[in-house]
């Protein structure tokens, strides 16, 4: 199993979730948080690339293009995890504080 690929995903995870929490405030769980979704969400999002074969190429050598696909996939996917998380903590919280109709 190659690691660099996967650290490089996880590393740009991290940055893509902080990014997608300084463009939408409302998402922002903290920089721990918002690194800790994007490192998820990077590495998951490097999997999906892999499982659908846009990894490295044949020989399993790391050039250019399979570095900016480490890198692509994981700033998306950290960005996306976090705007997922995100969301569902604002919806638990906006919940919470409307009185129950009973």
């Amino acid at each position: 199993m190659e690691y660099l690929p996967l650290l490089i995903q996880l590393i740009t995870g991290a940055g893509g979730g902080n990014a997608a929490a300084k463009l939408v405030k409302k998402l922002d769980l903290g920089i721990l948080g918002n690194s800790i979704a994007g490192i998820i969400g990077g590495g998951l999002g490097g999997q999906l690339l892999g499982m659908l074969g846009m990894t490295a190429g044949p020989s399993g050598a790391m050039d250019l293009s399979a570095i900016l696909g480490s890198v692509a996939s994981g700033g998306v996917g950290g960005g996306a995890l976090l705007a997922i998380v995100g969301v569902i903590k604002n919806a638990l919280a906006n919940g919470k504080t409307q009185p129950s109709e009973t």
